[in-house]
């Protein structure tokens, strides 16, 4: 007899009635994870194509003809941390692909040996094809930003009637580096002869890779309003943050109002739901059933309801989005992820908010309710 009030009974013999109940917490944690996993990407996708600037910090000159020797003895004389030989570079701009569109991306133009030792910064280990030579107009990327921008080699990289990555003559690709960092490369040579502003940057590295942040700070500190423009990632970090805080916000309002309209039609249709099943609480409670009974069998099917609900809906959603992430995102080196915290957090507003409402539907219905009555209208 016990069996009659196990959470299990009605739910597994009415799979018509607790199975539609269940798809609408699907539904509702599939689109609002989808819907933050996507958001979520954006800035993520930001992080990911800068973050190369997680190994160094970079000065560029706002007036001057470049960062010059003064600035530079400067930082090696009182840097915080110990710091590795101070490469001088140069950049051209060129432009990556996004979810919304293009972001510029820099091209650094650097000697022989920087670049090795950028390299080896950027823990790269293996190249198809080579290094650029000196003074030739070549260039050398990395596997991201190769699937980015379908790119190969022997393929220009920039070329003269490109607005947006433009050169004088066409920049081929002449290796490719494989890692997972975004990184373009060309000789110091070529863009010193052929590329305007003739401006000198500088790249600073911490001997060890732990202490960057600390330096990027202090380099921050140091040259607040001097003529040159400081580059970290902590920075992008920042702005990032920034730049889609209102985003954010208004994603907010968009999950509060749907968590609002599915509890309220999730609230309907628990009444509804209960309202079918009167006659069962009343044969049940003249049978010697109490109350107490009930309410805790009908609580632990709506328990079930919804954690049923909302493992299936995020295991929908991680489903949904491994489909975006191999179809669309991989092939265009576009950053997700699949496995967002934040995205399933935002879910947990959705079964709470429907147990609370089962909760308030169940006891509105049993506050008043007479078994008796009940008995009395199946037998009239």
């Amino acid at each position: 007899m016990r069996r009659i009030l196990t959470f299990s009974t009605y739910l597994v013999r009415n799979g018509g009635k607790s199975l539609p109940l269940i798809g609408v917490i699907v539904l509702a944690v599939l689109l609002i994870v989808g819907i933050v996993a996507l958001m979520n990407s954006i800035p993520y996708s930001i992080r990911t194509i800068y973050k190369h600037s997680k190994n160094y910090t970079g000065l560029v000159p706002r007036s001057n003809a470049s960062v010059d020797f003064a600035m530079r003895k400067e930082i090696r004389d009182g840097a915080p941390v110990p710091i590795e030989p101070i490469l001088v570079i140069r950049g051209s701009q060129a432009q990556v692909k996004s979810i919304v569109g293009g972001w510029p991306f820099v091209v650094l133009a650097m000697r022989q040996d920087d670049m090795r030792r950028y390299a080896k910064r950027l823990n790269i280990t293996k190249i198809e094809g080579r290094y650029p030579k000196v003074g030739e107009a070549e260039a050398l990327i990395s596997e991201p930003v190769a699937r980015n921008l379908k790119l190969k080699i022997g393929d220009p990289l920039l070329k003269p009637d490109n607005a947006d990555a433009y050169s004088m003559f066409p920049v081929k690709i002449v290796g490719i580096a494989q890692t997972d960092y975004w990184t373009m490369m060309m000789p110091y040579e070529y863009h010193e002869k052929y590329h305007f502003p003739p401006y000198d940057s500088a790249l600073v590295f911490a001997k060890n890779p732990a202490d960057q942040d600390k330096l990027d700070r202090w380099i921050h500190e140091k040259f607040r309003g001097a003529n040159v423009r400081v580059f970290a990632y902590f920075l992008l970090e920042e702005e990032t943050n920034g730049m889609f805080r209102i985003l954010y916000q208004i994603l907010n309002v968009v999950i509060f109002t749907l968590v609002a309209v599915i509890t309220l039609m999730m609230a309907m249709l628990i009444n509804i739901y209960q309202s079918q099943r009167i006659q069962e609480f009343g044969l049940l409670q003249a049978l010697g059933y109490t109350r107490r009974d009930l309410i805790r069998r009908v609580l632990g099917e709506s328990i079930a309801v919804v954690l049923v609900g909302w493992i299936l809906g995020v295991a929908a959603a991680q489903g949904m989005l491994q489909l975006v992430k191999s179809r669309l995102m991989d092939p265009n080196a576009f950053a997700l992820d699949v496995w967002d915290r934040s995205a399933l957090l935002y879910t947990i507003p959705v079964p709470v908010m429907i147990f609370l409402a089962a909760v308030g539907a169940i006891w509105s219905r049993f506050r008043t309710f007479d078994p008796v009555s009940v008995v009395e209208r199946r037998l009239a």
